[in-house]
């Protein structure tokens, strides 16, 4: 006899089920008819509750946590980085540290051939770009011998758009303060950064480069006192003028 649409369906329900339901028994009877092989137990108690040791560090190394990082160097000035000094202007030297310092240094007038009473005070005068001077401007021929005005190391040879050929020293007496010489015609022979220029060696010659008027031959002479001599390039300015005026 035909089996019906109905029938049909039921009858191949019915077979799926079988199926299923066979297979479920098979799994189960598979997994647990498998041998157990159980967990071997400590051979004592005293070896179940010791913990184990920490790791011991290898000798010689270093926790990060204590590492010392060591600074990158500061960079040397550039062109365009470096301004030639425009630090906050002191109309007299200060006095306590940077009054001692200076005069221990005996600061010598450091252009050969100029006499203290020719120097005149131009520290406050005004400048282009509504800057205020904070230096000396030692009038002198082209070519007339710059000389170190104390014992100090150079630190720095530098050509800049306002000043020219300049050169920067750390005074020896104390390095935080910085004697600064630009518009010069160029360099002594020889004149290497780390040089230590001793008082009254020749370090260069007058001219006019930079920003000075052409045929306007003088020295830049500029003296402040920094902070950190690794930022020779900025700090406090001294009047130049009174310390020279009694200068040896």
């Amino acid at each position: 006899m035909a089996l019906g649409p109905r029938a049909r369906v039921l009858l191949l329900a019915a077979l799926v089920f079988a199926g299923v339901a066979a297979l479920v028994w098979y799994l189960s009877y598979g997994y647990w008819s498998q041998p157990v092989t159980p967990l071997r137990p400590p051979a004592n108690s005293a070896e179940a509750l010791t913990p184990t040791p920490p790791a011991t560090p290898q000798a010689g190394a270093t926790p990060q946590a204590e590492a010392t990082a060591t600074p990158a160097p500061s960079p040397a000035p550039t062109e365009q980085t470096t301004p030639s000094p425009s630090p906050q202007s002191l109309l007299q030297p200060q006095g306590g540290d940077t009054n001692a310092t200076l005069a221990s240094m005996r600061l010598l007038l450091p252009v050969q051939g100029v006499r203290a009473e020719e120097l005149r005070d131009t520290f406050s005068d005004s400048r282009s770009e509504g800057r205020v001077h904070d230096a000396i401007d030692i009038m002198a021929p082209r070519n007339s011998p710059v000389l170190a005005a104390a014992d100090g190391r150079v630190v720095r040879l530098f050509r800049s758009v306002k000043g020219g050929i300049t050169l920067y020293q750390l005074a020896a007496a104390d390095e935080h303060i910085v004697l600064y010489y630009a518009h010069l015609e160029r360099y002594a022979d020889g004149l290497a950064e780390g040089h230590l220029a001793r008082r009254g060696e020749t370090v260069g010659y007058v001219g006019d480069t930079g920003n000075a008027t052409p045929g306007d031959t003088h020295l830049h002479f500029q003296i402040y006192r920094v902070a950190d001599p690794r930022h020779f390039w900025t700090g406090d300015n001294v009047n130049p003028y009174p310390l020279l005026r009694g200068a040896q």
